[in-house]
């Protein structure tokens, strides 16, 4: 998801009020916040505009934004080497990404349609069509969740990617909006929350936030041009292994993490 022309006073107000926002949670509520201690640094290309992430079997596949700019890549973990990928359709704004089978699919932004890649070879096979925004996605081993910005996760079917149901995210009781990036982690599905520096971990049985990740070292540490749009944006979980990876929107590294208390 992007602004990429929204004036830089709105942006800040913006990112004022969801820190307010954040912080308020955590405090009334005794939401637990962890940190992240760093256990390993990987390169990334600081032109990708990250807004989808998943691991298999040693790559990272990265789903990239911007009109004109918008990709599907497969990508070494340990180099960031892009060793394939392909242009998102010309004029769409490429948006999250999950694997389903021998399928890859793709959201867009703002135009209501899902790309379909063979995982392969990314040859584009198919599309879907779907009401509202497209932010990202995740699945398990049943079910497809994707974001829209709004406090609700979709939960869709992984075969036809037709929505069955949805998840209201809320801390303390009160709605999560800007919910981004998404990975299923142990259970629980990890989130970014667009212009901050956390991940929400929310229990998918009840949409209830269980734990905040604060991220602003990260933050910090990424010299950013245009800090209103290269935020934090891409969890990915190598299962086998139990490593998470973390990087960001036009961001120089991958991040393997280890959350702590």
């Amino acid at each position: 998801m992007n602004h990429k022309h929204a004036p830089i006073r709105n942006f800040l107000l913006t990112c004022t009020a969801l820190v307010a926002t954040w912080q308020a949670h955590a405090a009334e509520g005794g939401i637990p916040v962890y940190h992240a201690t760093v256990v390993h640094t990987y390169p990334h290309d600081a032109k990708a505009f990250t807004e989808g992430l998943y691991y298999d079997g040693g790559y990272l596949f990265e789903s990239t934004g911007q009109i004109g700019e918008s990709t599907v890549r497969k990508v070494r973990l340990e180099t960031g080497e892009v060793v394939q990928k392909l242009d998102t359709p010309p004029n769409y704004f490429g948006e999250g990404i999950i694997a389903s089978g021998n399928r890859i699919l793709q959201l867009s932004w703002q135009d209501g349609v899902g790309f379909i890649y063979d995982r392969k070879s990314f040859r584009l096979i198919d599309r879907i069509h779907y009401k509202g925004e497209g932010w990202a996605m995740t699945r398990d081993a049943n079910h497809v969740y994707m974001s829209d910005g709004t406090p609700s996760i979709r939960v869709l079917d992984p075969t036809t990617f037709a929505q069955t149901g949805s998840i209201e995210v809320t801390a303390n009781g009160k709605p999560l909006a800007q919910i981004n990036e998404l990975e299923w982690v142990k259970g629980e599905i990890y989130a970014n929350v667009w212009q901050t520096a956390i991940i929400a971990r929310i229990d998918p049985t009840t949409g209830h936030v269980v734990g905040w990740i604060d991220l602003r070292p990260l933050v910090a540490a990424q010299q950013v041009d245009d800090p209103s749009n290269d935020v934090l944006n891409g969890i990915a979980y190598d299962a086998a292994k139990d490593r998470l990876f973390v990087t960001g929107k036009r961001w120089s590294s991958v991040y393997e993490i280890a959350v702590t208390p």
